[in-house]
Formats: C-alpha cells, sequence, structure tokens
C-alpha cells in the first residue's frame, strides 16, 4: 500500500463530537487502502488516552497537547503577522518537524488534511494527490459570532473573517481537492471563490443507524416520570453555548407554564461556566462529560436543536432522527440536511415557534415524527465513500456547479 499523511486539528477518537466523528470515519477509511501516518493535536487530557488505539490504527502516530490557554496567547500573533488567528491557534513546532520528518522519510503519495487549520503544515510539501476536508466555511463562522460580542471581540472576529475566508480560497486553489459536507457549504464557498470551487466536491456525512439503534433495551438515565427534553453537543462550543442560554431563558419558562415537570438536560464535555450555572435554574441539569449518548436521547420525550449560529451538518440532528426521536430545531441547525419540516423534524426560528412547536409534541400530535426522521438518515445519510476513493485514485475532482452534488 502507499503512504498517506493525514492531519487533523484535534485527535479523531474517540469520535464523540462533530469534527471528531467526521475525522475518524475518513481515517477508518483512508487506514484500511493505506500506510497512513497521522499528526493531529490534543486539548483534552482526556483524549490522550486513545493515542495507543490510534496507533494500532496507523503506520504511525504524532498526536501532540494544545493548551488551549497558550494557544488563545499565541494567536494574538495574528494580528501583527495579518494572518487568520485561527492559524496561529493551531501552529505546533513539535508536529510541523515531524510533519516535514514523516514526508522526507516516507515521500507520501497523497497528503489529506482535515480542516483548513492544519493546511500551513503542508503548504511547502508536494505530493500526487493532497486533499484538503474542509468540512464546512470555517470563516463564516466568524461572520456570525462578530454580531453577538461587543467591541473589541466583534472587531477581531470580522477580521477573522475576512482572513481566514482568504486563506480558504488560497489553499482550495493549492489543494487537488476540496472537500465541503453539503450543497449548502458549497455554494457559500463558490459566492466568493468561484475559480477555486470547480476543485470542490461534497461529501455528505453519515449515521451509523445500527449503532444509534432506538431498538435496543436503553437504560434510562433521567429517572424521573416527567417530560424532559435533551440538548447533546460539545458545551464549550460558543454556537452551543449560545443556543441552550437562549432556550433555557426564553423558551423553557413558556414550556413550563403549561408543563410544570418538564426538564431541559443538556448533555457534553466540558460545560463553560454560563452553561454550569443554567443548573442553579429549576428543572435544568448539566451532565458533563457522558459515557454514552444514546440513552440520554432514546428516553427524551423530544431533542432541542436551538442554534442560532451554525455552518455545515449537525450531527447530533442526525443522532437523535437515527435515534427516531422528534426533533425541534431552528433553520440554522437544519442546514445540509434534507428532512422535511412537520413531516420528519419541526423547524422553528423565534422562542415563541420553538416552544409551540415543542408543546405540539408533548401534547402528542407529532406520534410518527421520530419513525420517520429514522427513515431519512436510514435512506440518505449513510456513510458513502466512493467519491472520496474516486477522487484519491484518480485524481480528478468532482465539479460542483451552484452547489450541486455528484
Amino acid at each position: 500500500m502507499d503512504h498517506l499523511l493525514f492531519l487533523t486539528q484535534r485527535i479523531p477518537y474517540p469520535p464523540d463530537k462533530g469534527d471528531k466523528i467526521r475525522a475518524w470515519q475518513m481515517l477508518r477509511h483512508l487506514a484500511g487502502r493505506y500506510h497512513v501516518h497521522l499528526g493531529c493535536l490534543y486539548d483534552d487530557a482526556h483524549d490522550a488516552q486513545y493515542i495507543g488505539f490510534l496507533e494500532g490504527t496507523c503506520a504511525s502516530v504524532c498526536c501532540r497537547p494544545l493548551h488551549p490557554r497558550i494557544a488563545k496567547l499565541r494567536s494574538l500573533a495574528g494580528l501583527i503577522s495579518g494572518e487568520p488567528l485561527t492559524l496561529a491557534y493551531f501552529r505546533d513546532a513539535g508536529l510541523q518537524r515531524w510533519v516535514d520528518d514523516t514526508v522526507a522519510a516516507y515521500r507520501p503519495r497523497s497528503i489529506f488534511v482535515f480542516s483548513s487549520a492544519m493546511a500551513p503544515y503542508v503548504q511547502h510539501h508536494a505530493a500526487e494527490m493532497r486533499v484538503l476536508d474542509m468540512v464546512d466555511v470555517d470563516s463564516d463562522k466568524w461572520r456570525q459570532y462578530a454580531p453577538t460580542k461587543k467591541w473589541p471581540l466583534s472587531a477581531i472576529y470580522a477580521r477573522e473573517h475576512r482572513t481566514l475566508a482568504a486563506f480558504e480560497r488560497r489553499m482550495a486553489g493549492a489543494f487537488t481537492a476540496t472537500l465541503l459536507v453539503s450543497r449548502a457549504e458549497a455554494a457559500l464557498f463558490a459566492s466568493f471563490a468561484p475559480v477555486e470551487s470547480a476543485r470542490v466536491t461534497v461529501l455528505r456525512n453519515g449515521i451509523d443507524t445500527a449503532h444509534f439503534d432506538p431498538d435496543h433495551a436503553w437504560p434510562n438515565p433521567y429517572g424521573r416520570p416527567g417530560p424532559v427534553l435533551v440538548f447533546t453537543g460539545a458545551m464549550d462550543y460558543w454556537p452551543n453555548i449560545e443556543g441552550v442560554i437562549w432556550f433555557a431563558h426564553e423558551i423553557l419558562p413558556l414550556l413550563r407554564l403549561r408543563w410544570p415537570a418538564l426538564e431541559f438536560w443538556i448533555v457534553g464535555v466540558n460545560p463553560a461556566a454560563a452553561v454550569r450555572r443554567l443548573a442553579d435554574h429549576d428543572g435544568i441539569h448539566v451532565t458533563g462529560r457522558v459515557e454514552d449518548v444514546r440513552p440520554y436521547l432514546r428516553h427524551a420525550a423530544a431533542v432541542v436543536v436551538p442554534l442560532r449560529i451554525a455552518r455545515g451538518i449537525q450531527n447530533k440532528v442526525l443522532e437523535a432522527m437515527a435515534m427516531a426521536r422528534p426533533v425541534v430545531l431552528t433553520p440554522e441547525s437544519r442546514e445540509g440536511i434534507e428532512a422535511k419540516d412537520g413531516d420528519e423534524v419541526l423547524l422553528a426560528g423565534t422562542a415563541r415557534a420553538f416552544a409551540d412547536r415543542v408543546a405540539a409534541v408533548l401534547s402528542g400530535a407529532h406520534p410518527e415524527l421520530g419513525n420517520r426522521a429514522r427513515v431519512r438518515v436510514a435512506k440518505d445519510y449513510q456513510w458513502n465513500f466512493t467519491i472520496l476513493d474516486e477522487i484519491m485514485e484518480s485524481g480528478n475532482p468532482a465539479l460542483v456547479v451552484a452547489g450541486g452534488e455528484r
């Protein structure tokens, strides 16, 4: 088998959050076809225990610690150099040395880079095939963040949007092919990089419906008779933080007027201080890390996804749909997922509308919603790497036209 260099900004195992899920699926697939040399970072000491597992999967591994506080300080250097702060945040001299040594020793035929933040590590390294999995248009998240913050953060975030978008455009031109997660992301990228978008291919996220099986006898983690609403996700991620705060303050009180025993459970790793404070409110529970989110999904009356800042495909939505749960979500949360409003999910863009749609579920108005949601993901959201294999073997990226998907 040929050698392949695989870089990702976070250790791809365990696959317990959005970017790690996709990175792991890509890595696992490619490791069956190449001698994979994995370079990555980890920002959670809990994940370091899995380095040995990855060493058994890959030909070689370099997994370097990333300390968020130090990385944030380091990223400020970008204000002087003019580069995106994201690049300085994920820069590690030790990992760069390993990349250089690995390329010199093995001369990999292919380079696969997961997320644009890791592209600088291989800017000066040639290979027959260079694929960048951008996943989503990360620069646009910063555009969305900017209005939610006060100066000077608003100005810094707006600057990050501009500089990172320019970098994404350059990298798409420098790699043989670029992957994005949905047609919506491809169309957005084409809006500011029309020439470079000719090298873009859409490769959707998938879901393992055998793993997320609602018919399994999952134990009830709630231990309470009252109805429960659940949100799952990494709780140190700003869009998730903002979303659950909005739900807790603006939507949950409307529902508890009718269902006083209704509870809202926030399930996910590393809850920020603002999230932990929500547990001081009646009916709100914050779990922190759990070993398995599936029991929490299975025994919830509904899954709520109140994100007002989002890009790409939300894996939390696919997981909830696969578990045949009624899902109430914002339009931003559904982007990239072709699920029908009122038939497979329920959409709501305001607090009042969101409360009304949750109330409809709690009242029994949509008894088949969850089952139809599972049918949808089983049909259209299985992992399919045919396009990736074609690109890696032929070197001929598919052409996305106006956000189309081959």
